[in-house]
């Protein structure tokens, strides 16, 4: 059978009882050394996962444990390592499963046509994993998605593509400014060195330019957004300049799709400037939770994994979708 997706996924791992504390802010004294070496997927998730979904049906894949699933969906450039220092936070707070996965031309997943990244593909791949995973009877699912990812939520939700979707929660992705940004973006992507020397070399830069100001998440998700080539120096896994024809598809009529979703939405932004009119009139009339998060750059959940995480179990406990763990105190 043809393949059309082959997957990575990563779930969640109980919070450790020792070691790393994740989410932590890793102060460092005067005069001493930041640490840019690498960390790896083990310390903050149980398994890694192939997925392999094919034209004519797929293999039933299914996790123990219970709660309901918060699926992680990644944006541009990024992996499903972004969300590391996350999931172990909020794996401490709620009763919770979490399963990340690399999207389509992202990370370790490989496709037949690896450049269509169009928001309606993406949309489909999610549909598709949720089935080859749960089957027939997936668990309750809260898709939580940051930037092109938060957009490729809301065509899955838009598109009832999860049967069982519990609620929604977008990150730091808005129709109006999304639209602005995209004039200066190729200019931003030429702005970024197009090589590093080694992966901590790529590290300390993602952390001194600001594009991820936790030094904690820098250390284990840009091992997913660049790769070691034949050269021995490190390139993006992801050309973010060629996929310039799908963006606006990614974003164009956003705020109509996700206003238009049934189940209860949470969108959580780095600043409340980025809301457009639709959004502002949505909120007014309660059609969403918005919660503003500042201080933090565009990668709020990696920026401020604690805050986020706290935004999103009190969103679930809320809605009564799980509860606190036993011991945790709010």
């Amino acid at each position: 059978m043809e393949k059309q997706l082959h997957l990575n996924l990563l779930s969640s791992r109980p919070p450790a009882a020792g070691g790393l504390q994740a989410g932590s802010k890793m102060r460092m004294g005067p005069g001493r050394k930041r640490d840019f070496s690498p960390l790896g997927w083990s310390c903050y998730f149980q398994t890694i996962e192939d997925v392999e979904v094919e034209t004519n049906g797929g293999k039933d894949i299914s996790f123990g444990s219970h709660g309901p699933v918060l699926l992680l969906l990644h944006g541009g450039g990024h992996s499903a390592l972004s969300w590391a220092v996350f999931t172990a936070v909020i794996c401490g707070r709620i009763n919770c499963r979490v399963v990340a996965m690399d999207l389509r031309g992202h990370g370790d997943t490989k496709v037949q046509d690896s450049e269509d990244l169009s928001a309606e593909t993406m949309a489909s791949d999610i549909s598709k994993v949720v089935e080859v995973l749960y089957g027939d009877a997936p668990p309750p699912i809260l898709m939580i998605g940051h930037s092109m990812g938060g957009a490729i939520a809301v065509h899955a939700a838009a598109a009832n593509h999860i049967p069982s979707l519990l609620g929604l929660c977008v990150i730091d992705v808005v129709e109006g400014t999304a639209m602005e940004a995209l004039n200066s973006m190729q200019s931003f992507l030429r702005s970024r060195p197009k090589t590093f020397k080694s992966l901590e070399n790529a590290i300390e830069w993602s952390v001194k330019s600001g594009q991820i100001r936790n030094i904690e998440s820098a250390r284990v998700s840009m091992g997913g957004q660049v790769k070691k080539q034949r050269s021995s120096v490190f390139e993006w896994r992801v050309d973010l300049s060629r996929t310039e024809r799908f963006w606006t598809g990614w974003f164009r009529g956003l705020s109509a799709l996700f206003l238009s979703c049934t189940s209860p939405k949470l969108l959580l932004l780095a600043g409340v400037d980025r809301l457009d009119k639709d959004l502002t009139i949505g909120q007014m009339q309660g059609k969403f939770q918005l919660q503003v998060l500042p201080q933090c750059g565009h990668a709020v959940h990696e920026d401020a994994p604690d805050k986020v995480a706290d935004a999103i179990a009190s969103f679930m406990v809320r809605h009564k979708f799980t509860d606190f763990k036993e011991g945790f105190l709010w």
